[in-house]
């Protein structure tokens, strides 16, 4: 209440005056800030009998669509309704009385979502707000409507935290990822500072900095705060409680954790909304994440156009912490491929043909092009999914329409789409090495997006000189890519050594006492491994459970095979449990084939290939099988016995000449010769058969 009466000199009294003013302003503002409560229940939307995951099934949905109802006035001005969601996948709209609102943020992970309420939206008496589905099957979780009455930049700017995020080693601020959450767990509604998208680049729950600097609005409350830089940084964690009217300033510390010394951190499929047209991530906000994430060699790769990302980088000042690489995702109704490095002012090649030799043809006649890799090779696009059941034979290797299989790489892992079988694409891998194909692994993000996927949680490492992110030699890495001599990341990095000598990419000699291999595993602090395993052409010959370590070397295990009569390629794999924390949590099946989500971090090598038989050089399964076939003809009688000496992978190649040659592999003769054949020999002619109508 203002005083009727106030002692003093006029000057004072109107001081007083306005400071009384200023403080019944500033509580009327905090009162109307409050959030009213709609309905605090969280409701089930779906369509019934047709759960999309595990933890749907059995429970039946509140239905498709949902509408609240709740009284209230007409608003003069703006408003802001908060909207709690978790698992939303496809496009539903927000609508109140019939006017669209907008639409819930579409990202898996539990977050609140903030909506700016326009002048008349509200009526007096009875509103109905109403969740409207997409065509598409989709469960979520929605609920927990509150309405304040107060524009939506003052909801979110109640309270402000301040942050400072620098090197522990050099005291100074670096690119960085701040996650914050609410008491729930959920992602909250935030306004960033600046609007400024060459510093911040700003999600629900989520800022990407440039120098490790943010001012961030937030509602009063309690918050967990995480800053973070990709696979290879620690974690800070600060809780914050939030008064109204308050600036809380917070200081963290990270440090680099996994060496990686003379290894590049490479994401090899990136994407910004500005040139593919879809997704939210601007160039600028690309820059901002790439330098957070610590990806050190960027591609570009947007949607049939030649990108290049150098101009953006030094716009947004980020261009002393990686080097850009232009590149270009040809993206056709048989395949997307990436193509890098790319000269500027280069064509951009036919992407209108679906033919695989016309196609990759005139991408590597693309001036500068040394890379070609194909992309998430299991998705369907177009109704077509390159290495599927029509197109490839996932046990031989072979190709099935006649296409050409001349790429470079092959994604193994892609974040943005993944696997219900985190293996499945290493198998059809090891069936294209198996059949003679040297084609690298890779792991990429292929993320459109700031927030939904996270740019370079699954990358590759690439052997080249790291001294200076900013001048990668891209010659260098490009020839280590097609060599082999990379790792897949994702949340794990695993190595290995061939008898103490031979890496990734090398041709090991054959050892008189055998082969040792030597495994090791590393991860950051956060992730924790619990199994490693070897192959041996596809074939898991090895394989060792790990207890949960909280260094930075997980394992480092040691493997003794025999001594090798015949050449094999060795690829080791490491996996462990996902993570959770919302700061690297493990996305979900971009297509699943399950219903169940069993989310892992995995971190896999390219083949160190054996010259087990000692001529000088890699002879693949296929070629041996080949040897044995034109040699022994495809009768079983003739064939089985020089088949006893050699592996699945070798036994499964043969089992495909001799359907190539017409033979009934399920005929009399065949199966009574597999009674007493070797178990390499049952196995790989089965696993082959299998595939045969």
């Amino acid at each position: 209440m203002i005083p009727s009466k106030t002692r003093g000199s006029p000057p004072c009294r109107l001081r007083t005056w306005v400071s009384a003013l200023l403080s019944l302003l500033a509580a009327a503002a905090q009162l109307s800030a409050q959030p009213r409560v709609l309905d605090a229940t969280c409701y089930h939307l779906g369509t019934e009998g047709f759960p999309e995951w595990q933890e749907f099934i059995g429970k039946k949905p509140h239905g498709r669509m949902l509408e609240v109802r709740f009284e209230a006035q007409r608003n003069e001005s703006e408003q802001t309704l908060l909207i709690r969601q978790r698992d939303v996948k496809q496009g539903w709209q927000v609508q109140l009385n019939g006017r669209r609102l907008g639409s819930l943020i579409t990202q898996e992970t539990s977050l609140i979502h903030a909506l700016a309420v326009p002048p008349g939206a509200l009526r007096d008496g009875t509103n109905v707000l109403a969740i409207l589905p997409p065509t598409a099957v989709d469960d979520i979780v929605v609920g927990d409507f509150r309405l304040v009455f107060a524009p939506l930049k003052q909801t979110l700017a109640q309270a402000t935290i301040s942050v400072r995020v620098t090197d522990s080693d050099t005291k100074s601020g670096l690119p960085c990822r701040l996650t914050i959450v609410d008491a729930a767990g959920s992602l909250a509604a935030l306004l960033p500072g600046t609007t400024n998208q060459t510093e911040i680049a700003a999600r629900p729950g989520v800022l990407y900095t440039r120098d490790g600097l943010a001012s961030v609005g937030l509602l009063p409350g309690n918050y967990t705060l995480f800053a973070s830089r990709g696979f290879e940084f620690s974690v800070a964690t600060q809780a914050v409680t939030l008064v109204a009217g308050q600036t809380q300033a917070v200081a963290l510390t990270i440090r680099r954790e996994v060496p990686t010394h003379g290894w590049v951190a490479a994401d090899t499929h990136i994407h910004t909304f500005t040139k593919s047209r879809h997704g939210d991530a601007t160039e600028d906000e690309r820059m901002l994440t790439i330098a957070g994430e610590g990806i050190e060699l960027a591609i570009a790769t947007d949607h049939n156009v030649h990108s290049d990302y150098r101009e953006a980088a030094q716009r947004t000042r980020t261009s002393d912490r990686f080097t850009a690489v232009s590149g270009n995702e040809v993206t056709t109704k048989a395949g997307h491929f990436n193509a890098f490095p790319i000269q500027p002012g280069s064509a951009v090649a036919d992407f209108s043909t679906t033919n695989w030799g016309t196609l990759l043809a005139g991408i590597r006649a693309t001036p500068g092009v040394q890379v070609v890799t194909l992309n998430h090779p299991r998705d369907l696009h177009s109704g077509f999914v390159p290495l599927g059941p029509a197109n490839f034979n996932p046990v031989s290797g072979a190709a099935l329409r006649g296409q050409e299989f001349s790429f470079d790489g092959l994604e193994v892992v892609t974040s943005a789409a993944m696997q219900s079988d985190i293996m499945l694409l290493f198998h059809d891998w090891f069936a294209l090495l198996n059949h003679g194909h040297r084609i690298t692994a890779l792991g990429s993000s292929d993320t459109h997006d700031v927030s939904r996927f996270i740019l370079g949680q699954a990358r590759t490492y690439v052997r080249c000189n790291d001294t200076n992110p900013a001048a990668i030699n891209v010659n260098e890495a490009c020839r280590s890519l097609r060599e082999g001599r990379a790792l897949v990341s994702f949340g794990l990095l695993a190595d290995l050594v061939v008898n103490e000598r031979s890496e990734v990419g090398d041709l090991a000699l054959h050892g008189q006492r055998g082969v040792t291999v030597l495994v090791t595993v590393l991860g950051p602090a956060w992730v924790q491994a619990d199994r490693v395993e070897l192959f041996a052409n596809g074939v898991r010959v090895a394989d060792q459970k790990l207890s949960p370590v909280r260094g930075v070397t997980k394992a480092r295990v040691t493997f003794k095979l025999p001594r090798l009569k015949h050449d094999v390629h060795l690829v080791a794999i490491a996996s462990g449990p996902g993570v959770t924390a919302p700061f690297w949590e493990t996305p979900r099946p971009y297509q699943p084939s399950s219903k169940t989500f069993l989310p892992r971090v995995l971190g896999a090598t390219n083949p160190v290939r054996v010259d087990g038989d000692g001529d000088g050089k890699f002879t693949h399964a296929r070629a041996y099988a080949e040897q044995l076939v034109k040699r022994h003809g495809t009768d079983a009688v003739k064939l089985f016995p020089v088949l006893a000496d050699y592996d699945e992978a070798v036994a499964a190649q043969a089992a495909s000449l001799c359907h190539a040659a017409g033979k009934d592999l399920r005929s009399v003769e065949y199966s009574h010769a597999l009674r007493s054949a070797t178990q390499s020999i049952q196995r790989g002619w089965v696993s082959y058969a299998g595939t045969v109508r």
